[in-house]
């Protein structure tokens, strides 16, 4: 599988062209026991996906800790890895009992308490790339830079990035940073195109920083028996039988309907299944036609284009 540079003309990482992410780890109907979860990993690494988007609040605060087993009881699999971080959701969970309310909170102590412990649930010494998870209204920029800064200076972490930023929330911590945010995680799918048009694409394109694309089969909502979802699916199996592949396997025609975006967006993965992470992958040898790809897109608007 193809390795991009996140960012362009800045120092960034290298990521896998597709991105496992481990949202549903913990909520694995085949458990969540260290061989699984191994078994998962080593399945992304033979299909050349190394890049792992992790958030300390998945599986309710339990995901990096399994995720982490594995990797200390295989330390040569860092090696092979990155490690995606976000945090600043704080929510309510039976492991986080002071939370009275879900809320978000980007002050300097909180981000580095985090860190430090996203850091020891992984069992590693360092985040490739570390996101703000949410933008949080209370954000005071300049004391939240200052402490990126400082865990990108003590080597927490590598890179710096953001997710679910608005252009201008993007520009305003961007105004505050001497380092660059490489990336902004967006919710972006066939059924998720507001993005297209709000501006954050566009920024993405002009600034050379990849996006990455969370729930980029719609969480589920695809397979759905909704009539925007049915219609979708539908022009998903004519393309695919356009171009010769199984018109039943709409996932890899999904994702490469992402992949054909100019602004080169990383698709995040997120089932528990080996056998659909492998049919993901296909995704990357697929290149849609122009009109194909907005043949999928009047499907999501309900509508022809203007």
């Amino acid at each position: 599988m193809e390795r991009v540079r996140l960012a362009d003309g800045v120092p960034s990482p290298d990521l896998s062209r597709l991105v496992y992410g481990v949202w549903r780890l913990a909520d694995d109907p085949a458990g969540c026991t260290p061989a699984i979860v191994e078994k998962k990993i080593e399945a992304c690494l033979e299909l050349g996906i190394t890049t792992f988007d992790h958030a300390d609040i998945y599986g309710h605060y339990r995901s990096e800790k399994l995720f982490g087993a594995v990797l200390a009881s295989r330390p040569d699999l860092r090696r092979q890895i990155e490690l995606v971080g976000k945090c600043d959701i704080c929510m309510i969970s039976e492991a986080r009992p002071q939370h009275r309310v879900t809320h978000y909170d980007s002050s300097p102590e909180h981000i580095r308490r985090a860190v430090e412990g996203s850091l020891a649930n992984l069992r590693t010494d360092h985040l490739d790339l570390l996101l703000l998870h949410r933008p949080d209204p209370l954000m005071n920029a300049e004391e939240t830079a200052s402490e990126l800064e400082s865990l990108v200076r003590n080597g927490k972490v590598l890179h710096l990035g953001v997710s679910n930023f608005t252009p201008p929330q993007l520009d305003l911590l961007q105004s505050r940073l001497d380092l660059p945010l490489v990336t902004n995680q967006i919710e972006l799918s066939v059924l998720s195109v507001d993005a297209l048009l709000d501006g954050t694409l566009d920024q993405s394109q002009r600034l050379s920083r990849r996006p990455m694309a969370w729930s980029a089969l719609a969480g589920g909502a695809l397979f759905r028996d909704d009539p925007r979802a049915v219609r979708v699916r539908e022009a998903l199996s004519r393309v695919a039988d356009r171009i010769g592949t199984d018109p039943s396997q709409i996932e890899p025609i999904a994702l490469a309907w992402i992949l054909r975006l100019p602004s080169g967006p990383l698709p995040i993965l997120g089932t528990n299944r080996i056998d659909r992470i492998e049919r993901a992958a296909r995704a990357c040898s697929i290149t849609l036609e122009r009109q194909d790809w907005f043949e999928i897109y009047e499907a999501s608007l309900g509508c022809e284009v203007p």
